[in-house]
């Protein structure tokens, strides 16, 4: 409940703990479940086969989250997190955390594969590959956007964000410390911009039905800043097999891409 109302999501699938179905969790808390693997690392990395001082240095780049089923009050979920893919980048070096939940009946609940960037370390070899994340589906369309919606995040939105989705970094809370690592400001997380696109998403184009969501990903391309304007833009549909697809991207206060290529798969209502 906290995290949809961090992003100002009052969809009755979150809340209205006396429905006859009850109530489930929004498809981004995935992203408050994994944070320990990046906020605490040394307790969950082995800082003898990676430099744990390298972390310091990561962006957010890259998300896709594959669903099994949806999280529900009540789940005790064991999640294992691994770094299946390293590899050369312009900026730096790109790497993936994999993270798998499963229940406990050993079920797989969601698998989640976080991309993330390096800034300025070199990848001295080509890397390593021993599980690529799936694919993400391209879509390229000459005609204008389905919709748009505008969303004004307040002054704080990074601090409510930050607290109510439990994920605390001080670029997004402190300005001293934003500045510091040579940002303008505090900024908004991705997670949470991505997650307000989720929001828009789900409830125009699946009947604001959480429960459909069967996939999602997109990159991280800007910078989000408290107090202005963002804009999820519908780029277009496409049915594929059992599911249909939606394409999007979100644009900040200045009109650039803060989100590109994201795309949701819904199973079909």
């Amino acid at each position: 409940m906290n995290f949809a109302a961090s992003i100002n999501d009052p969809n009755p699938w979150y809340f209205d703990d006396e429905r006859e179905e009850g109530i489930i969790a929004p498809p981004m808390l995935v992203v408050s479940l994994t944070w320990p693997f990046g906020e605490s690392a040394s307790t969950y990395w082995d800082a003898s086969k990676f430099p744990l001082e390298l972390l310091v240095r990561q962006v957010h780049y890259t998300e896709q989250i594959v669903f099994d089923r949806p999280l529900v009050p009540g789940d005790k979920l064991t999640i294992t997190a691994d770094l299946p893919m390293i590899l050369p980048h312009r900026a730096g070096t790109y790497m993936i955390i994999r993270c798998t939940a499963c229940d406990e009946k050993g079920e797989r609940v969601f698998i989640e594969y976080a991309g993330t960037l390096l800034r300025g370390v070199k990848c001295t070899d080509k890397g390593t590959t021993v599980e690529a994340p799936p694919e993400m589906p391209k879509f390229r369309s000459e005609n204008g956007p389905l919709w748009d919606n505008v969303t004004h995040l307040g002054p704080l939105t990074a601090h409510i964000y930050d607290g109510c989705a439990d994920i605390h970094n001080p670029i997004h809370t402190s300005p001293k410390f934003a500045k510091w690592v040579g940002l303008p400001g505090i900024i908004v997380h991705g997670s949470c911009t991505l997650s307000m696109a989720m929001r828009d998403i789900i409830n125009r184009e699946a009947n604001g039905d959480p429960r459909r969501v069967k996939r999602l990903g997109c990159k991280f391309t800007g910078m989000v800043l408290p107090d202005t304007n963002i804009t999820v833009r519908a780029l277009g549909k496409r049915a594929e097999a059992d599911l249909e697809q939606v394409f999007f991207e979100v644009r900040n206060g200045d009109d650039r891409r803060a989100i590109s290529d994201g795309f949701v798969e819904f199973s079909r209502g």
